[in-house]
């Protein structure tokens, strides 16, 4: 702000110099008006004393008209160069008043009407974030500024589903989806946020929300993955299989989620190759988390604590993820496939991962102050795994 009310100070002065010079003009006409009586007065004084001079038979009527002359010319000279005289009513008073009172308007109005908490968050916003809770605070407080942009809500509903609250994020895309339109992208995000909220259940609202959003692209990723997963638990494999196979087809080569969308494709023509008969039983790996004594004076009871699974071979993401509070610990807790970070990413797509516990005062899963590791373990896996955080998050 430093900067504006700098320019706003020089142009109060600039303000301030059309008002005050009236005042100091006025001073100089003064001072011609004063100059031209004196020079009236000493005309005057001389023409009395040709008068008298010619009285008292000193000059001739000649002499005394060729002096009026030369008065005359005198006076015409020295006063020729002097500003006319301006007639003016409004005197000292009222042009200070209004030096003071203008500037003093101006800044209410500005105040009232103005984009100052505008200026102040664009200026915030040049500083990167230094966590995700922080990213979501100034971008509620840039919707609360503009609520009718519909890129700042679909920016914070992101941000929403990067700290799990999907309901918020739903909430939020519906907003956006009022202002921008039915738009498919926004109706592809403001499933997956409904999906996630009601526990990765699918609903006729989904049905809708994704066809409609396929019906005005076809290619829209985020709903591609959605019916997917929808056609897989459905036991429709190669529905599954033709869904993920479009929404491959829109990934970038070096995407990290390839790996995870392939084994997925993969899994359901497996399950199809056995006439969608083959019986698994669904992952379930269940942890027990506890927190190292030595740590115990380290962190705070409300410190976010994540529980999550990640591919021993694949993207760094969790797979699945919980998120408990160190007073909860010690805890058990089961991963499945329920607890997906992405839809298009679960536990069953892959046949090893490595269980994770982070404590991240900032609430973030991806880094923290104390984590704990596991060896890498089957997803097949029964028995339960012990999990202690015992180390510095790197």
């Amino acid at each position: 702000m430093t900067e504006f009310w700098l320019s706003a100070g020089l142009l109060l002065l600039a303000a301030l110099g059309f008002l005050l010079i009236p005042i100091l003009r006025g001073r100089r006409q003064q001072q011609e008006e004063d100059r031209t009586a004196l020079n009236v007065a000493l005309y005057q004084e001389r023409v009395a004393e040709l008068t008298a001079q010619q009285a008292a038979g000193v000059l001739d009527p000649v002499q005394l008209a060729s002096g009026r002359d030369e008065a005359a010319r005198e006076l015409l000279a020295d006063t020729e160069n002097a500003e006319p005289s301006r007639q003016g009513h409004l005197g000292k008073a009222l042009p200070l008043l209004a030096a003071l009172l203008v500037p003093l308007a101006a800044l209410g109005l500005y105040v009232h009407f103005g984009a100052a908490d505008k200026v102040a968050l664009t200026q915030e916003f040049a500083a990167a974030p230094k966590s995700l809770e922080e990213m979501t605070t100034r971008l509620e407080r840039a919707v609360q500024a503009q609520p009718d942009s519909a890129e700042g809500l679909y920016f914070l509903g992101r941000a929403y589903m990067a700290e799990q609250r999907p309901a918020d994020a739903a909430r939020t895309y519906e907003r956006a989806v009022a202002l921008a339109g039915r738009q498919p992208e926004l109706l592809g995000q403001w499933a997956q946020a409904l999906y996630f909220a009601a526990d990765k259940q699918w609903s006729p609202q989904l049905q809708a929300l994704t066809d409609e959003a396929l019906r005005a692209d076809a290619n829209e990723v985020t709903s591609l993955g959605l019916r997917g997963i929808a056609a897989f638990e459905g036991e429709r494999y190669q529905e599954a299989i033709d869904y993920w196979n479009r929404l491959l087809a829109q990934l970038p080569a070096g995407d990290a989620s390839r790996a995870a969308l392939q084994g997925g494709i993969d899994r359901a023509a497996q399950r199809l190759g056995n006439g969608g008969s083959q019986a698994t039983a669904p992952v379930r790996l269940t942890v027990q988390v506890a927190l190292a004594p030595a740590l115990k004076d380290k962190v705070k009871p409300d410190d976010s604590v994540f529980i999550f699974a990640r591919a021993s071979n694949g993207p760094p993401m969790p797979l699945a993820a919980r998120r408990v509070t160190v007073a909860q610990l010690p805890i058990e807790v089961a991963l499945t496939d329920a607890d997906a970070m992405l839809a298009q990413m679960k536990l069953s797509q892959f046949a090893e991962v490595q269980l994770v516990a982070r404590v991240s005062r900032a609430g973030q899963p991806t880094h923290g102050e104390w984590i704990g590791q596991g060896a890498p373990v089957a997803t097949t896996t029964t028995a339960i795994q012990q999990l202690t955080i015992d180390s510095p998050d790197q």
